[in-house]
């Protein structure tokens, strides 16, 4: 059932043009084509969910976003504000729920689940916070490593999850990360230093993770 979805890596894409590619493979998974997983890293891009009033967790001015080159774009995923940037590994699966006996819930929780078993892979220990949606790692404080925010339209998923492996984490001082005051974020590099795989490494870790957990539910 693995080679049923296909793992498609878009390199560098700007976050509309990436929402385009998404669209166009809903309407055909929809129509029966193959699923996919599509990988990809933005430049840097503030994006809003649809739950109503995310526009105050944007703390940045008109100024600050113009001068470090940071776009907003009004999302339809779920969820709360976030950031995307380069050396961020974003993950978005456009699969038919009920090919893989998925509510929606559960397809979140299997997501989460397999990006910490690819966390794992790499010597990284994360957990599910019952209290925020996500995936997290013990710091100081809780620190959230990877953000997910979907969408479910006709049966069929967009939108996806977004690792931070060697992003620049300045660029959240931008912003209330997902809208949760006091929670701090955190990267791969942060937690494992001149340790931190290279980003095909883990490219290659989440997309065997993704497949193995989505496909055995």
């Amino acid at each position: 059932m693995n080679a049923a979805i296909r793992i498609e890596d878009l390199g560098t894409m700007p976050y509309r043009d990436a929402w385009a590619v998404q669209e166009s493979a809903h309407a055909d998974v929809l129509a029966g084509g193959p699923e996919r997983i599509f990988l990809v890293e933005h430049p840097p891009v503030i994006t809003f969910g649809r739950r109503p009033g995310v526009d105050r967790h944007l703390i940045a001015s008109d100024e600050q976003l113009k001068s470090m080159g940071v776009e907003v774009v009004q999302s339809d995923r779920g969820g709360d504000i976030t950031f995307h940037g380069p050396g961020q590994l974003v993950a978005y699966p456009i699969i038919r729920l009920n090919d893989h006996r998925l509510s929606v819930g559960s397809y979140v929780r299997a997501l989460e689940t397999a990006v910490i078993a690819a966390l794992a892979d790499m010597g990284i220990a994360a957990r599910k916070d019952p209290a925020a949606i996500g995936v997290w790692v013990d710091e100081e404080r809780p620190a959230k490593i990877c953000a997910l925010g979907v969408r479910i339209r006709r049966g069929v998923s967009l939108h996806g999850i977004a690792l931070n492996v060697t992003t620049d984490l300045n660029y959240f001082d931008l912003i209330v990360p997902c809208g949760l005051h006091g929670r701090s974020v955190t990267s791969m590099e942060r937690v494992l230093g001149a340790n931190t795989p290279e980003m095909a490494v883990v490219k290659d870790a989440l997309s065997k993770r993704l497949l193995a957990t989505l496909c055995s539910e």
